[in-house]
């Protein structure tokens, strides 16, 4: 199990001991496979969105060989044509269980490459993985549309679905800056892909006409911010905007409207987004909030339904949801990689096109 020395750094009052840190960490150890794959929990399926979050929870939390077979696991099973598969049976990548390839899905991984960088410091890793990361990023920007937003996946058969979802677009806005970062730190620039993560931007910030209409997910709220496009005033005025619609005080973050249902994930992100803007008590009140997610071996529930016949929904422990809420509180807590990535310290600025289009 991991040592609760090894946590010490993601201690954070109403939320984790070092002990409480360690176990959560463990947990996510434990649901990791041999060849790197981290399923949402053993028997259930791995998508690489996911599997990258989980990976970064435990470099946050200096587990930085387990960390790096998951990336490996990417590499390895990358497709052709830079993708991945949108789901994998309990990560066995011989068993796609969805073969869509989302856009979203794919391009995470410069996210999850630059965190492992910045936490370890490990040039050989960066050149390994560039190959991967190049690939991934060029697939994602195949499905760009003359608006400047992100088509969602490709079908299975290869059919591409332009329609894009803001969320999805907000999380490859994030992934491009991180990747421009990486090809930065290999002297390596991508002026393409600076004028695409431009364009990106400016269709976040200006044109919500050319998303799907999702606004009752809570993360179609939040996500603008935690994937850095909009930030100060713009970005305070957003989440102030639907505050009392999607937070439910010392329960959590709804996940979609008018559901009674609170969700640990949505909840744990929003609290990153609540630290890039500034807002740390109220991202620690947030954090506090889900307490009740917690089940007794470290692990956390997906989400709690608060109305009527209240429950603990799904009965699941997922990876992801663990490695949200330790990203959170690494960020919280100071964690140079974490806050880098999260904050946008050594990302690029700046690259939303200056016009009214």
């Amino acid at each position: 199990m991991t040592s609760p020395g090894r946590t010490e750094h993601l201690v954070l009052p109403g939320v984790l001991t070092a002990a409480q840190a360690a176990e959560t960490v463990a947990g996510i150890l434990a649901a990791q496979k041999d060849d790197g794959a981290i399923p949402w929990f053993r028997g259930h399926h791995l998508d690489p969105w996911d599997h990258t979050e989980a990976a970064m929870a435990l470099d946050a939390a200096g587990e930085h060989e387990a960390a790096a077979r998951a990336y490996a696991w990417l590499a390895r099973h990358q497709n052709a044509d830079g993708s991945w598969y949108a789901a994998y049976h309990d990560g066995n990548a011989d068993e796609p269980t969805d073969r869509g390839r989302e856009t979203n899905f794919c391009a995470y991984i410069a996210v999850g490459v630059w965190h492992h960088y910045l936490a370890t410091g490990d040039d050989a890793f960066l050149d390994r993985m560039w190959p991967s990361v190049y690939a991934a990023i060029e697939f994602v920007l195949r499905l760009q549309q003359p608006g400047g937003q992100i088509g969602w996946k490709r079908e299975e058969d290869d059919t591409a679905v332009d329609d894009a979802l803001l969320t999805g677009s907000s999380s490859i806005h994030h992934a491009l800056r991180c990747a421009l970062a990486i090809a930065d730190a290999r002297e390596e620039p991508q002026p393409d892909w600076e004028l695409a993560t431009g364009a990106l931007a400016h269709a976040i910030r200006r044109h919500p006409e050319r998303f799907l209409d999702k606004s009752h997910y809570s993360m179609d709220w939040y996500y603008p911010v935690l994937g850095g496009a909009l930030t100060g005033a713009d970005a305070q005025a957003r989440i102030e905007e639907r505050w009392a619609e999607f937070v439910v005080p010392g329960l959590g973050v709804r996940c979609v409207l008018p559901n009674p249902w609170v969700t640990g994930g949505e909840s744990c992100e929003l609290a990153l987004a609540l630290w890039a803007m500034g807002e740390s008590d109220r991202a620690l009140e947030i954090l506090q909030s889900i307490q009740h997610l917690r089940a007794e071996d470290g692990m956390y529930w997906t989400g709690y339904v608060f109305e009527g016949d209240r429950a603990v929904w799904p009965e699941e422990l997922t990876t992801w949801t663990a490695g949200s809420l330790l990203l959170a509180v690494a960020a919280l807590g100071g964690d140079e990689a974490t806050t880098a990535v999260f904050g946008g310290e050594r990302l690029p600025q700046g690259l939303d096109p200056q016009c009214d289009c």
